[in-house]
């Protein structure tokens, strides 16, 4: 119903009954009330305007929301990042709902990722590789290039790789792990088995950093994260495995981690993809420059020593990929020949040359192979 039909907004509805009569001054009310229901219309008009990008901006959210189930470690960066774009609403305004698993290793992310209660995980293109091989139809988006480094103790004499011969290495991961096969082929290619000349001790990555710092292993190959604790306690670097990697072949740092998610997920969700992608950079991009974030880290990883967290820091932003899928694919190619050559069909399932559809490339949010 219209204002000026309601009794309560025109005077002359006003009445016991019937038609009412003009008063003797009906006239003068008429023009004295009719520019104030005129402002107050506009008042309203105008209050009602202003509400209306607030609201567009909720019905837009509400029905954009994307769902993306995320198996990540509790104390990797990975879920700091994840963390920090909650904390800022960076989710929220790029229209996604992210929901996070905590999960307590790398493994049991890969589980999660096949069992199909994560869309996305963080892994190695290594592991992809041999899952797209078996059929997995997985893809991959670089994440980080850190890796670790080959480190003996701070009081050790050896001063090349060729001094490891008849001393016990530790590896962390396992026999098959990336970097100890990086390491092995660039040993071999100066005439040193190291699998065969070196004691070699194979634990969890925690593990061998205790028996690192108890100097139980004359050479640790550890982990980035546990590498940084162990230099800032001194133990210094024979060499990096970025620099095997470059020795081998490659042009620049690798981004051997990175997002792992099928290949459906990849063709029917690209906008979403490209959206999640620019949501976990603007968290990294926070964590480069805040100080109270890496506080809050240190805590949450249990780093109490200063120079651990500068160093872990230093390392998590150098980590940070800088080129495109497309030039990665390149250095990524001349790294696996030569992993599936030692580390065989155990390794790769028995593929000698990288899948290159496994590399993820965004056009316009869509997935092109590169």
């Amino acid at each position: 119903m219209y204002p000026e039909t309601r009794a309560i907004d025109n005077p002359n509805l006003a009445g016991s009954g019937g038609v009412a009569g003009p008063s003797p001054d009906a006239s003068s009310r008429k023009r004295t009330e009719r520019p104030l229901r005129q402002r107050e219309v506009s008042r309203r008009f105008f209050l009602f305007l202003c509400a209306l990008p607030a609201a567009a901006l909720l019905v837009r959210e509400a029905k954009a929301a994307e769902r993306l189930r995320i198996a990540a470690q509790k104390t990797g960066t990975f879920a700091f990042e994840l963390a920090v774009a909650a904390a800022r609403g960076f989710d929220r305004q790029a229209g996604l709902d992210i929901a996070v698993t905590e999960v307590a290793s790398p493994e049991a992310a890969k589980i999660a990722l096949l069992g199909g209660s994560a869309d996305i995980i963080l892994s190695d293109w290594l592991w992809a590789a041999r899952q797209r091989s078996l059929d997995g139809k997985l893809v991959f988006f670089p994440y980080s290039t850190a890796v670790g480094a080959l480190l003996v103790p701070p009081d050790s004499p050896l001063k090349s790789l060729s001094d490891l011969r008849g001393r016990k290495i530790a590896v962390a991961g396992g026999p098959l792990d990336k970097s100890w096969l990086l390491l092995q082929a660039y040993a071999k290619s100066s005439g040193l088995d190291l699998a065969k000349e070196a004691d070699i001790i194979y634990g969890a990555p925690a593990l061998l950093y205790q028996k690192a710092l108890s100097g139980e292993a004359d050479a640790t190959l550890n982990y980035w994260n546990f590498c940084a604790a162990l230099e800032s306690r001194g133990h210094r670097r024979l060499i990096a495995i970025a620099e095997v990697e470059r020795r081998l072949g490659a042009a620049e740092p690798v981004a051997m981690v990175g997002y792992v998610f099928s290949e459906k997920l990849a063709e029917t969700r690209g906008p979403a993809l490209a959206r999640f992608f620019a949501v976990t950079a603007k968290a990294r991009e926070v964590l480069a420059h805040s100080d109270a974030y890496w506080e809050e880290i240190g805590k949450k990883a249990g780093i109490t020593n200063a120079s651990e967290l500068a160093l872990f820091r230093k390392t998590y932003i150098e980590g940070i990929p800088r080129r495109s899928a497309a030039q990665e694919l390149v250095d990524a190619r001349q790294l696996y020949r030569i992993l599936s050559r030692i580390g065989g069909p155990e390794l790769t399932g028995g593929t000698a040359e990288l899948d290159d559809s496994i590399f993820y490339r965004q056009v316009d949010g869509a997935h092109e192979t590169p």
